[in-house]
C-alpha cells in the first residue's frame, strides 16, 4: 500500500474560491489552524470569471434600495423556494461584507461623488451591484487572496480530495493525492469546509472551468450528507458560441445591464413578445424607456432583456428552434447600438466592458463597439448542493460546512445574477466562523481510526492503473455523459428523455467500472480524468432524478410535458440522500413558512 504524508488542521477548507477564501480567513482570524486544500493554483478559481457584480442593497445609486428589497427580489427569483433564512441573512449582511472587501483593498468602481457604483441586473428591482468594470470576480479574489496569505493558513495546490473522512459520526478530515506528482495526503481536521463550487463539466457547453466537476457534491453525498434542489440547473442566456473552441464561454449579462439589446436573425428585439404577467407592470415596452432605466433612471421601467435567466434563455432557444436564430446557432447581442445615444460610446463601452471588447476582439475577431455579439445559453450556474443550516452553515453530517456554489438553499429555484458574489462573502464568513467554533470543541483524531476508509480510498484510485491503458477510455466515458446531460437533461426537459438519461447514466457507471489509463501516479491527466468520472456521474444522476420527480416547470427546472407551474410543488423541496443499497432515496419536505416581518417585506415588494 503506498505511503501518504500526514497534515494536521483545526479547519481544512476545500476549494480556494470566493466562498473558500473566505471562510479560511474568518477560521483564521478565529485563532485556530487552517488548511486549504484547491485542486487548481491559487488564484486560478473559477471565481475569477465572475464579471457583471455583487449585489448588496447599498443604496449608493438609487437610496429606495435596502434589505427588504433585496430578500424580496431573491425570494421572488427563486420561486419561493429559498431557504428564507439564508436569504434573510444574505440580504442584511451583504452590504458589510462588501464594504469589508473594500476595507481590504479591494477598488470599485466609483461613482461621482466617490461611493461604490452599482448597475442594474437581472431580476433586481435597483441598480445593486458594485462591480469593477466587468471584472469583479478577479478583484474579489486578488483582494481575498492578498489579504489571507498573512493570516497564516497552509495551502495546498493542485490536490484534490478522494474522500471525506468519518469517525464517530462525525467529518474528521479527508484523503486526496497531489496532481503533479500523484502523492497521497491525508488530512486530519475537526471541521471541513466544502468550497468546491458547481458541476458544469458534466454539460457539454458550460461557462465553467474545469475544476467544476461537482466534487464537494459528490464528497458530501458518499459521506451521508442531504442533498436539495438538485433539479434546479440555471443556463446563462449569454455565452459565447462562434468560434467553436470559446463555445460556452460567458458574456456577462453587465453587457446588457449597459444597454445591451437581444435581436433576431431580422433584426426585432424579441424579448417584447414574451414578458410574463407578474413583470410586465415595471418592464419597459420601448427601447427609449430601457436605455434610461440603464442608465439609472429612477422613473424608468426594464428592459426586457433583463428578465430572470431562465426566461431569457427559453425565450433565445424559442428564437432558434423557429429557424429566426443567427448563423451558428444562436441569437445576436447588440450593445453598439448605443452610439445613437451616446457620442463617446466606444470609449463608453471600453471603459464599462474591458473583458467583453478584449474577449470578442481576440478570440472571435470582433468589436463589440461596432457590431453585434452572436450568443446563446450556457449552463452556467447550479441552485442546487448540499443542504446546509442556514445559519451555520453545517451540514447533516456533524463537523461537515458547506458554502457557495456548493451549498443549496439561498437561491432557491434561480439565482438573481450577481446574488453569487455576495453570497460567497456572506456564507464564506459564516462557515468559517462556525467551523472554527466547532473545532475548538473537538479532539483530534489519530490516523489509526481512519485506515480503512485510507486504504480503500487508495485501491479505488490505483484500480484504472491495474486495468491499464487497454481498458474504457476516461474521455470517451466525460465526453459521451456530457453529451447525454446536454441533449437529455439541459433547458428543456421531458420525461421519456429523463428516463433515458437515468438508464444512459447508469450504463456509463458499468463502464467507468472498466476504465484503464497508462503510465504512473505523475501528472497524468488521464487518471485524473478517471477519478473525476465518479464525481460527474454521481451530480448528474441526482440532478435527472430530481428533474423527473418534479412534474412541473419552476426557475431553472422547465418540463416540456408538464410546462405550468403546479401548486402542489410550490412549497416543497426535493431532498436526496443515498440509501443503504447505495442508491439515491428522495423525500419531498414543505418549505418553512415565513416570519411575519419577512412575508411583510415580500407584500411590501410585489
Amino acid at each position: 500500500m503506498p505511503g501518504y504524508d500526514v497534515h494536521e488542521y483545526d479547519v481544512l477548507v476545500v476549494g480556494a474560491g470566493g466562498a473558500g477564501l473566505r471562510a479560511a480567513i474568518e477560521a483564521s482570524a478565529a485563532g485556530v489552524r487552517v488548511g486549504v486544500v484547491t485542486k487548481s493554483l491559487l488564484g486560478k478559481a473559477h471565481t475569477v470569471m465572475a464579471e457583471g457584480g455583487m449585489a448588496a442593497a447599498m443604496g449608493n445609486v438609487d437610496d429606495r434600495d435596502n434589505w427588504r428589497v433585496h430578500f424580496a427580489d431573491t425570494m421572488r427569483g427563486g420561486q419561493y423556494l429559498n431557504n428564507w433564512r439564508m436569504a434573510e441573512l444574505h440580504a442584511r449582511e451583504a452590504p458589510e461584507r462588501v464594504r469589508e472587501l473594500e476595507a481590504w483593498g479591494a477598488i470599485f468602481d466609483r461613482t461621482p461623488d466617490g461611493r461604490i457604483l452599482q448597475r442594474n441586473f437581472g431580476g433586481h428591482r435597483y441598480p445593486r451591484l458594485a462591480h469593477v468594470g466587468d471584472r469583479t470576480g478577479l478583484e474579489m479574489i486578488r483582494t481575498l487572496q492578498d489579504h489571507g496569505i498573512h493570516q497564516g493558513m497552509q495551502v495546498h495546490m493542485e490536490t484534490t480530495l478522494l474522500c471525506l473522512l468519518l469517525s464517530g459520526g462525525r467529518c474528521v478530515g479527508g484523503f486526496g493525492y497531489d496532481r503533479e506528482r500523484g502523492r497521497y495526503h491525508l488530512f486530519l481536521a475537526k471541521a471541513v469546509v466544502l468550497a468546491t463550487g458547481g458541476i458544469g463539466r458534466a454539460f457539454q457547453i458550460t461557462s465553467n472551468s474545469w475544476e467544476y466537476t461537482g466534487d464537494g457534491q459528490t464528497l458530501a453525498y458518499l459521506a451521508g450528507a442531504e442533498m436539495r434542489d438538485m433539479e434546479f440547473v440555471q443556463f446563462h442566456p449569454t455565452g459565447m458560441i462562434w468560434p467553436p473552441s470559446v463555445r460556452g464561454i460567458l458574456v456577462t449579462e453587465g453587457v446588457r445591464g449597459e444597454g445591451g439589446v437581444l435581436k433576431n436573425n431580422q433584426g426585432k428585439r424579441f424579448m417584447f413578445d414574451d414578458v410574463p404577467e407578474n413583470y410586465r407592470s415595471s418592464t419597459a415596452d420601448n427601447p427609449e424607456e430601457g436605455w434610461r432605466y440603464t442608465q439609472g433612471d429612477k422613473n424608468a421601467r426594464r428592459p426586457p432583456e433583463l428578465l430572470t435567466r431562465d426566461h431569457v434563455a427559453r425565450c433565445i432557444r424559442r428564437e432558434v428552434r423557429a429557424g429566426r436564430g443567427s448563423p451558428h446557432g444562436g441569437v445576436f447581442l447588440d450593445i453598439a447600438w448605443i452610439k445613437e445615444k451616446l457620442p463617446n460610446s466606444v470609449e463608453h463601452i471600453k471603459k464599462k466592458l474591458p473583458s467583453m471588447y478584449h474577449q470578442f476582439k481576440q478570440l472571435a475577431d470582433l468589436d463589440i463597439t461596432r457590431e453585434p455579439m452572436e450568443i446563446g445559453p450556457t449552463t452556467h450556474y447550479f441552485m442546487g448542493g448540499i443542504q446546509v443550516d442556514g445559519d451555520t452553515q453545517m451540514t447533516s453530517v456533524p463537523g461537515l460546512f458547506a458554502a457557495g456554489e456548493c451549498a443549496a438553499g439561498l437561491h432557491g429555484a434561480n439565482r438573481l445574477g450577481g446574488n453569487s458574489l455576495s453570497d460567497l462573502l456572506v456564507f464564506g464568513q459564516r462557515a468559517g466562523e462556525h467551523a472554527a467554533a466547532f473545532a475548538r470543541r473537538q479532539q483530534p483524531e489519530t490516523p489509526g481510526a481512519v485506515q480503512d476508509q485510507i486504504h480503500a480510498a487508495i485501491a479505488r484510485a490505483e484500480a484504472p492503473f491495474e486495468r491499464g491503458p487497454g481498458g474504457e477510455s476516461p474521455y470517451a466515458i466525460q465526453h459521451a455523459l456530457q453529451e447525454i446531460m446536454q441533449n437529455w437533461v439541459g433547458i428543456v426537459r421531458t420525461e421519456e428523455e429523463l428516463q433515458r438519461a437515468l438508464e444512459a447514466i447508469a450504463d456509463l457507471r458499468h463502464r467507468a467500472e472498466r476504465v484503464g489509463v497508462g503510465g504512473n501516479r505523475e501528472y497524468n491527466p488521464g487518471w485524473h480524468t478517471a477519478l473525476d468520472l465518479e464525481s460527474l456521474l454521481t451530480v448528474s444522476e441526482l440532478v435527472a432524478r430530481a428533474g423527473l420527480e418534479r412534474r412541473e416547470s419552476r426557475g431553472g427546472h422547465f418540463r416540456d410535458d408538464f410546462p405550468g407551474k403546479d401548486d402542489n410543488w410550490a412549497k416543497v423541496n426535493l431532498v436526496l440522500r443515498r440509501g443503504p443499497d447505495g442508491r439515491p432515496e428522495s423525500r419531498s419536505v414543505p418549505v418553512p413558512p415565513l416570519p411575519e416581518e419577512l412575508r411583510q417585506a415580500i407584500e411590501e415588494n410585489k
